[in-house]
């Protein structure tokens, strides 16, 4: 838990000030049975036989009763106040929790990110972080004040009699042993259980984001029985560790009434042979129910505090984790170059200004390539297709253009330097990214089209969107202001894709990257999109991701990847002389219609 403790530093004057009115409240509530006691003792004097008691001292008695009241009114509003301090506290560290893990999750790698998975970045957000912040209430309030009102109960039961002090000291041993164990099982078991929570808030994603496909292949029964399974794993973990937890209150309850009754047995006893008082006596009794009290609401914060102890691991081992990406340091390595497969310049040709030299590429845990051997080089302004079957790694191969994966071997130059020598955001500035899933966000539109340039007019938006072939969606939808639901699903599929690329066209990128992002796009409005690129007046250097060699025939060079190998590289023309794989390709889709299907 030390990676949280930061995170109280805001928040430290709430931190203390609310354990201390608690601390201050139950110094006024161990007071109590002293007064009562005497009260007892001085105020009502010896009973008659008759059960009156002639000799009692009223004037006392209501002296002492307006002390009782008094600090049952003080107890009152140091509770209120500690109560205050404690949720504020508890409140700003769980949200500079969930946001340092919002700032953690934006900043790691894809490889990161496709390991925790999204179900697991939720669960972390969300239920991991809400039992962290009851932890934490409970803790400010009770994790001092419980051990000190039993460990102070006790003292003051010495200070009254040592033989039924020892009463006091021999139940309180047996409780920590009791409680601690009981804590030291279920915090393993905690952490096992919101890993279950993981797994059934993966499942309940996955049917939401997926209802229609699952409605399209009937298969709501299998994902009725599938999430049966993983809600019953997690019920039965709840139920295991829970039943564990309960067991804390009945151990409580056992062992501080044996206490009692043996209390009870000394003291009349003690009292018997007039070494004791009856206030005494009733002192000491108020003090084990205070003990009882205590204890159980101690027993519950342990159960509560090691829930939060296993979420907080949790989320810890989120904000331990580093970018996997490889930085090189100002100045320093830049990364090796693989000679042999580099495609080199003369000193009077432009330099290029994308460099794939012995490009080779392992995803984590990967047991092959998913590139091996890539070089070839891309000027500015030219567009490079890049075409081959499913899996053949295209959108790897752009991804690390902005440096969104590392490569194993060889390295990805942009004007010369080495992706990972650059700032991630100054060399992510420069690329205008399309990916293959067009999201939009919920806003208006104007939200969306500037995330591609903050304090783009909406000339420039209005600009970016006729090139993106998206003027009419616009203009169809009401203008900038119209409203984008979430995931944009009041906006077709090619609509999306076209408000998509004119986001990234905003910023006016020195390399443009659409992966497969005109699929949904008709062959008019795709030839119009390309036209339009290529007409800008300081065109980018474009990376075109199809399975359609229609989409890529136009470019100034198509790389064709087969099992994460470059088996061709070329114009359309050359390819189809050259490269049987991507002869064959053409000749699927178009080898009913011919050489003039294509044009």
């Amino acid at each position: 838990m030390k990676k949280l403790l930061p995170f109280f530093k805001p928040y430290k004057v709430q931190s203390v000030l609310g354990p201390l009115f608690k601390l201050l409240e139950a110094t006024f509530e161990l007071l109590v049975p002293v007064i009562v006691s005497l009260i007892v003792d001085r105020g009502l004097g010896e009973r008659a036989a008759d059960f009156t008691y002639p000799d009692a001292n009223r004037g006392y008695i209501v002296r002492m009763s307006l002390v009782l009241v008094a600090f049952g009114v003080v107890g009152l509003v140091c509770a209120v106040t500690a109560q205050y301090f404690a949720a504020k506290a508890a409140a700003g560290v769980s949200a500079e929790v969930r946001g340092a893990l919002f700032s953690k999750l934006q900043s790691l790698s894809y490889s990161d990110l496709d390991g925790l998975g999204t179900a697991t970045m939720l669960t972390r957000m969300t239920g991991d972080v809400n039992q962290l912040q009851s932890g934490i209430n409970m803790a400010l309030r009770l994790f001092l004040r419980s051990p000190f009102i039993v460990f102070g109960a006790m003292i003051v039961a010495f200070t009254i009699d040592v033989p039924s002090a020892g009463v006091f000291a021999g139940a309180i041993a047996l409780l920590s042993v009791a409680v601690f164990a009981v804590m030291l099982v279920c915090m393993p078991l905690y952490k096992r259980s919101q890993e279950k929570l993981d797994a059934v808030t993966l499942s309940a994603r996955e049917n939401l984001a997926g209802a229609r496909v699952l409605r399209a292949f009937c298969k709501e029964e299998d994902e009725r029985r599938l999430f049966s399974e993983r809600n019953g794993a997690l019920t039965a973990s709840q139920k295991f560790v829970g039943r564990l937890g309960a067991l804390t209150n009945p151990l409580t309850y056992v062992i501080l009434n044996l206490a009692v009754i043996l209390l009870l047995r000394v003291g009349a006893l003690r009292v018997d042979s007039d070494r004791l008082t009856q206030g005494n006596v009733i002192a000491l009794y108020n003090l084990m129910t205070q003990i009882l009290v205590e204890l159980i609401k101690l027993a519950n914060l342990i159960v509560t505090v090691s829930r939060a102890a296993a979420c907080g691991s949790r989320i810890e081992s989120v904000l331990s984790m580093n970018s996997s990406l490889e930085l090189f340091p100002e100045g320093g390595k830049e990364g090796g170059r693989v000679e042999t497969n580099a495609v080199e310049t003369t000193a009077s040709e432009e330099p290029p200004l994308v460099r794939f030299d012995g490009v080779s590429m392992r995803y984590k845990g990967g047991g092959a390539n998913a590139l091996t051997d890539i070089s070839f080089t891309v000027k500015r302004g030219e567009t490079v297709g890049v075409i081959g079957g499913t899996g053949s790694g295209k959108t790897t191969l752009v991804n690390l253009v902005p440096h969104f994966y590392d490569v194993t071997e060889g390295s990805v130059r942009v004007d010369g330097k080495d992706v990972r020598a650059y700032d991630p955001e100054t060399l992510r500035a420069r690329i205008g990214v399309v990916p293959q899933r067009a999201v939009l966000f919920k806003g208006s539109i104007r939200e969306n089209l500037r995330w591609g340039k903050g304090d783009a007019t909406d000339e420039e938006l209005m600009a970016a969107a006729r090139v993106a072939q998206a003027e009419q969606v616009i203009l169809g939808k009401g203008g900038l202001d119209a409203e984008v639901e979430q995931g944009g699903r009041n906006f077709s599929g090619g609509q999306r894709q076209r408000l998509t690329i004119a986001r990234a066209l905003v910023r006016k990128p020195e390399i443009l990257i659409l992966d497969d992002s005109a699929s949904a796009l008709d062959y008019a409005t795709d030839a119009a999109l390309r036209h339009a690129l290529a007409s800008l007046p300081d065109a980018p250097a474009v990376f075109v991701v199809s399975q359609r060699t229609s989409a890529v025939r136009g470019a100034d060079k198509i790389v064709v990847l087969d099992e994460g190998r470059a088996v061709g590289i070329g114009t359309h023309e050359q390819l189809l002389q050259t490269c049987p794989v991507y002869k064959e390709i053409y000749d699927s889709q178009y080898k009913d219609d011919g050489e003039g299907a294509a044009s």
